[in-house]
């Protein structure tokens, strides 16, 4: 019998049993679309993030507490910091690179915006005054604020465009106050719209303001991050140099790293991509339990057929005729799952993606990981249910009632 008859039959069994088909094709469905989904949104941050530190602009260097270069090289894994910086790491930091760039502590937290009975969340960043001279943001409204309102802790605060259109409608939004964690701020300025969603951190939805006034916000003294521009791109070597020379003898050389822009978006390529690795493995076990319905839908299936199975061999069938017309049978349960998966995967993400702001994005990969994992699950969980209708004696199967 060749391949094309054991499929013509393969389609008859199936469609014989509409109902139990489907249901036995519903695991590998969740599974499939499971995959699709996790990825499609792990995929949609990360790209969301990625284009987020582009856009700060060049010749950025990051400065983190903790460890984190064996992350670059795949040597070792990351070390927590032993202590966050505060502004005496930074006044060391501004000494020593003042004349090769623009140094900017930060503070980052998330925050509750209200005016009136208005009120959203979002992300509060606390900066110095150079914050339009180290990213490269644009004002639709309003200025920035100055050193002067860094020494004082001023509560004024810089706003994202969706901030201004949630809070305020059609309102002038600058020379107004909001409030920040219950906190006022006035508002001096309007950021100009970015685009992005909101799980990103878009900087529509985000409030900066003096750090500070971050640190009194938060109740800290602690700087989480420095943010260096150098005012050229050949000078960034020896910014990096001497922000290290500055900070080891204070830290030691294990208690903070020191990023290009270019390093920075490879760490986060690196921890985006183990987060969306551990979303497809947690999606796959949904899988793993798609296949083993089909292994006992399958075992299900010889049993009811086996005085058939007796006839096939009793007149000449061989056993791999009768064992591919198995697998051939559970191929199609994975392999047409996968498929309604898929599609269900894709508008899904579509969905998600139209109606919220949580970005999501399709990748070819994860089409095609999630598409040969069904296969893989069809074939394997195929084998046994398939090797014990081959090996069954023709004489015990034609008695079989």
């Amino acid at each position: 019998m060749n391949f094309l008859e054991s499929f013509r039959i393969a389609l008859k069994a199936l469609a014989a049993n509409k109902g139990r088909t489907f249901l036995t094709m519903l695991g590998v469905i969740i599974g499939v679309m499971s995959v699709i989904l996790l990825v499609s949104i792990g995929t949609g941050v990360s790209d969301e993030i990625t284009g987020q530190l582009e856009g700060f602009g060049t010749n950025l260097i990051y400065v983190v507490p903790g460890n984190y270069e064996e992350m670059l090289t795949g040597g070792g894994v990351m070390a927590m910091p032993a202590r966050q910086f505060n502004n005496d790491d930074v006044e060391a930091v501004v000494a020593r690179v003042s004349d090769l760039g623009l140094v900017s502590p930060m503070v980052e937290g998330s925050g509750r915006f209200s005016m009136g009975a208005n009120s959203m969340f979002g992300q509060v960043t606390g900066v110095d005054g150079n914050i339009d001279g180290v990213f490269d943001i644009s004002l639709q409204d309003g200025r920035a604020f100055n050193n002067s309102d860094v020494l004082a802790a001023s509560r004024v605060a810089v706003i994202g465009a969706e901030i201004e259109r949630q809070l305020f409608a059609t309102r002038e939004a600058v020379g107004e106050e909001i409030m920040v964690n219950d906190q006022r701020f006035r508002v001096v300025g309007i950021l100009e719209e970015q685009g992005g969603g909101a799980m990103a951190g878009s900087l529509d939805t985000a409030v900066f303001m003096p750090f500070t006034a971050a640190q009194r916000l938060f109740g800290t003294q602690d700087i989480h991050m420095m943010a260096v521009k150098a005012h050229n791109a050949d000078d960034i070597g020896q910014t990096q140099s001497r922000i290290r020379q500055a900070l080891q003898p204070r830290i030691g050389s294990d208690g903070f790293s020191v990023f290009t822009q270019d390093q920075m978006l490879n760490v986060m390529g690196v921890m985006m991509g183990v987060l969306t690795t551990m979303l497809a493995g947690l999606a796959s076990i949904s899988l793993l339990v798609g296949g083993i319905g089909i292994m006992n839908i399958m075992l299900v299936s010889v049993s009811e057929r086996t005085r058939e199975i007796g006839i096939r061999k009793a007149i000449g069938a061989r056993t791999y005729d009768i064992m591919s017309q198995f697998v051939i049978e559970s191929v199609l349960l994975s392999v047409l799952g996968g498929i309604l998966g898929i599609v269900c995967g894709a508008l899904g993400s579509w969905l998600i993606a139209a109606t919220t702001t949580i970005p999501s994005s399709v990748s070819s990969w994860s089409v095609a990981l999630a598409f040969f994992f069904s296969l893989a699950v069809g074939v394997f969980f195929g084998v046994y249910p398939a090797w014990k209708a081959s090996n069954l004696d023709p004489i015990d199967a034609l008695r079989y009632e």
